[in-house]
């Protein structure tokens, strides 16, 4: 496993070891020693979620302002362009983002730390998306900024007009958004 630190250092971009032959390949997509290890931090990841949307789909930003979420996440099937943004009010980084390309092929993952809100979406075909959680989702405390805001600067690459979810669509603007102390 090779972890990377993204332009946010708390941001990470993990390449997985693949094992190739004429079977097929194997790998590790998780092991928590291993994880912990590399990483210097010491979580334990509680709830997995696996997303599926439609070509032209767009998720996010979402975050639970209560108990803060910090996610694993990789493709199963397809591409996603993924999203981290901090919203730490005494961050340095906060109002920045990070963006990944995860396609299926290259088995990568992305680790969003607690204080950043997440969005994605489907770039070429649909994916199936595995999401690992630090805390159990709970509805009632999440919260949610919108995707385009020009504030954020995030250039999502689709040539249609992304479908959004309602409660997506009527998110907050970066400005107005409940951030983390």
């Amino acid at each position: 496993m090779k972890i990377t630190s993204a332009t946010i250092l708390e941001v990470l971009s993990i390449e997985r070891r693949i094992f190739a032959d004429v079977r097929g390949c194997l790998f590790k997509c998780f092991n928590q020693k291993a994880f912990n290890g590399a990483t210097g931090l010491d979580v334990n990841f509680v709830q997995g979620n696996h997303s599926c949307s439609r070509k032209g789909v767009l998720r996010g930003l979402h975050y639970q302002l209560q108990q803060i979420q910090g996610k694993l996440v990789r493709v199963v099937q397809g591409e996603v362009f993924d999203v981290a943004v901090d919203i730490r009010k005494s961050s340095p980084t906060s109002g920045m983002g990070f963006n990944e390309l995860l396609p299926v092929d290259n088995k990568n993952q992305f680790g969003i730390p607690a204080g950043f809100a997440h969005a994605f979406s489907p770039c070429l075909i649909t994916p199936n998306f595995w999401i690992k959680l630090l805390i159990i989702g709970r509805m009632r405390f999440e919260r949610c900024i919108r995707c385009d805001n020009p504030q954020l600067g995030i250039n999502w690459p689709t040539t249609i007009p992304p479908v959004v979810f309602a409660k997506d669509a009527v998110g907050n603007s970066f400005i107005t958004a409940d951030k983390f102390e």
